[in-house]
């Protein structure tokens, strides 16, 4: 639900910062490479080396990036803050992945669907709830 709360402040961050719907993009295209391009590097070496430490550490991204989204004066501020944001999400999905696995009692299937339905489920929410 964190991570979506960055798509939500883009009317309050494009009136604060006065940006264009190009810099808009460039916040996006900031966070999709870290959390998106990032992920698949992440969880191979979390496969091999696993890391149940890196859900907090995901997690702290996370935070670190919203704090200083909120403290942000400038523009490049923004960008830091939108990549600390994917980097969380990258660093956080692999391990959560696996944790579902492992408590699947065998049914993976099963266990990875109602971990990418909570997610869903929990981004609805909030959007539902800031309407």
């Amino acid at each position: 639900m964190l991570q979506s709360l960055l798509l939500a402040l883009y009317p309050l961050l494009q009136k604060d910062f006065s940006l264009s719907f190009v810099q808009i993009g460039l916040i996006t295209l900031t966070y999709q490479v870290t959390a998106s391009m990032l992920q698949p590097l992440i969880g191979y070496y979390t496969d091999k080396y696993p890391k149940p430490w890196s859900l907090p550490i995901g997690m702290g991204f996370t935070l670190c990036g919203l704090v200083l989204l909120t403290f942000a004066s400038n523009y490049p501020q923004v960008l830091v803050a939108a990549a600390l944001v994917g980097c969380g999400s990258s660093v956080f999905h692999p391990e959560s992945s696996r944790v579902a696995r492992m408590a699947s009692g065998g049914r993976h299937g099963l266990a990875q669907s109602l971990f990418q339905v909570g997610e869903i489920l929990a981004v609805q929410w909030d959007r539902c709830w800031r309407h």
